[in-house]
């Protein structure tokens, strides 16, 4: 019997071979999601006979398919001699396990008819329509037979985003795997992905970091913010920002300063389900958390109390009827907003947050959506004082912003 251990995996898919329903795979480029699933997928067919669909949306010849990978990997992890290949199928003659291809699309009949699948892989399953995954679902139907999903999110619309990541069904191990959890991403590819970082944030979100992608006028940043590598100052005049969490709500402390008509943004500290006895220790990792004053949140009074009693100076930023419009306008007036990569929370924020889109005629409303925002309301209170009521400007002396001191 082929033993797994002889072969390696990323951490991300250290529970691949544990019994599921659906197991879900998914993120940007260079995780190493569909390499890790074949070479599981080869272990597995050659401890005991199984049969093997992978399908995908379309597939016009089998070069569409995943077959040159999963030949690949069979030289890779030296299986060549226990595997018949041929242009259609692959499979292995020690246990008579079969790979079979398939297109979803245009092969419905084919696919309702199919019986006896042990393993169906969908790859690149962003593309799988609704229509297909009803097909496709119910023709899985043998006794203990899995679904494993992997793919690249496109839109947030698309079915297999909606049905697998945002309303998983029951006993689906949902993942995302991005670059960073791969041990041998390569050199090459990491100058790709830093020079997308520096170029195009936006095409970064989605091609790297594994989020929907979302062009549209509704984002209140659009443009106005880029996500690249910057060294702080030294004798710089920082700005702390904290937004409280609760529930499933994240708590959130930003540092940022300002230097020639720029905003930027170096530290954050972040965590969901933070306990309140938890909060100090979360904030010490910014190291000057203690030692600059903290606008926060003011409506949670108990919590301001708590930090400065734990040795914060944290006080209530102040908050009146339009504070979040007018602190927008403030930070966009900024010429740009420049965020550290290090603080991945806050650089997601500000791609998706947005205004509110008439879903009948496409229309956006001047109605900010309350998601996507705790950084983003950290980064107002940091600046309280200086925002001011009736959509201001920053009140500081020109000659400050330029040098960048205090």
């Amino acid at each position: 019997m082929l033993s797994r251990e002889r072969f390696q995996f990323p951490d991300a898919f250290s529970d691949i071979f544990e019994p599921h329903r659906y197991k879900v795979y998914y993120g940007g480029r260079g995780g190493a999601k569909s390499w890790s699933v074949a070479r599981a997928l080869l272990i597995l067919a050659s401890t005991k006979k199984l049969r093997v669909l992978c399908a995908r949306e379309l597939q016009v010849s089998i070069g569409d398919s995943v077959h040159r990978l999963l030949c690949d990997q069979i030289a890779e992890m030296k299986l060549t001699p226990y595997f018949y290949i041929t242009k259609s199928s692959i499979v292995c003659t020690v246990t008579g396990s079969v790979f079979i291809f398939k297109g979803l699309r245009h092969n419905s009949t084919e696919i309702k008819s199919l019986e006896g699948i042990d393993l169906c892989w969908a790859e690149e399953a962003q593309a799988i329509s609704a229509d297909s995954w009803d097909i496709l679902i119910p023709t899985i139907r043998k006794n203990g037979s899995e679904i494993w999903i992997t793919f690249n999110p496109l839109n947030p619309d698309d079915a297999t985003w909606q049905r697998f990541v945002l309303s998983p069904p029951d006993d689906a191990l949902v993942r995302k795997v991005n670059w960073d959890d791969n041990p041998w991403f390569p050199e090459e590819l990491d100058k790709e992905r830093l020079y997308c970082l520096r170029v195009d944030p936006d095409a970064y979100s989605y091609i790297w970091e594994g989020n929907p992608r979302i062009f549209s006028d509704a984002q209140i940043f659009r443009n106005k913010f880029t996500v690249e590598t910057f060294e702080t100052p030294e004798n710089i005049r920082f700005y702390h920002g904290a937004d409280w969490g609760f529930a499933n709500d994240p708590t959130a402390l930003v540092r940022c300063f300002i230097q020639d008509d720029r905003l930027y943004i170096d530290r954050e500290a972040y965590g969901v389900g933070v306990e309140l006895d938890e909060t100090p220790q979360l904030f010490d990792s910014i190291e000057t958390a203690r030692k600059w004053p903290i606008k926060a949140d003011s409506s949670r009074p108990e919590t301001i109390s708590y930090m400065a009693r734990h040795g914060f100076r944290v006080t209530g930023a102040k908050k009146w009827q339009g504070s979040v419009e007018d602190g927008l306008a403030v930070l966009k007036s900024f010429e740009k907003i420049v965020i550290h990569p290090r603080c991945r929370h806050t650089a997601d924020e500000f791609r998706l947050y947005s205004y509110k889109v008439d879903k009948n005629n496409g229309d956006i409303l001047p109605i900010i959506v309350d998601a996507n925002n705790h950084c983003i309301d950290a980064l107002r209170y940091s600046l309280d004082g200086y925002i001011r009521q009736g959509r201001g400007t920053l009140n500081i002396n020109p000659n400050i912003l330029r040098r960048g001191g205090f």
